[in-house]
């Protein structure tokens, strides 16, 4: 058990060496995986290939990281879990069209990630001050980049 715990230290520990990281985002155990995808020296191939992993956690942290590229971040917001739509919605690199796209997802905890990102574009911003969920239009109301009425 020892030597589970010692992996999964490794894996979130920011001095590992990025050839270890990389083994280990291939490692069976979920929350290895989750660690490497979680660490802020993982590479970006890494992040890219976790992209995918069957574990809709270790994908969520993934779109969680701030190294994951713009690419993955992409074809993360399709993902049909939830969460990880969401990590996707609220991270500061995801491209405009993306988060106009998450903008009418059909959880509320996706819109309300978009409509708290100050990337988020005046006119997404506008159409989510009228959402019928009260959370993401308080959090349109929140955001610094929303037109004042």
């Amino acid at each position: 058990m020892g030597d589970m715990t010692d992996k999964v230290e490794i894996a979130g520990n920011p001095n590992t060496p990025v050839e270890l990281l990389t083994e280990l985002a291939t490692d069976e155990d979920t929350y290895v995986r989750i660690r490497v995808a979680e660490n802020p020296n993982t590479p970006v191939e890494t992040l890219t290939k976790l992209a995918t992993d069957e574990n809709g956690v270790v994908r969520s942290r993934v779109g969680w990281n701030s190294n994951t590229p713009v690419e993955a971040l992409t074809k993360l917001a399709t993902d049909e879990d939830a969460d990880v739509c969401r990590c996707v919605a609220r991270h500061p690199n995801t491209p405009v069209e993306v988060l106009t796209k998450l903008a009418t997802d059909k959880s509320k905890y996706v819109r309300i990630a978009v409509a708290a990102n100050p990337n988020t574009p005046v006119e997404t911003l506008t159409k989510l001050a009228t959402d019928k969920s009260k959370e993401v239009r308080s959090a349109v109301a929140e955001n610094p980049n929303a037109p004042k009425k």
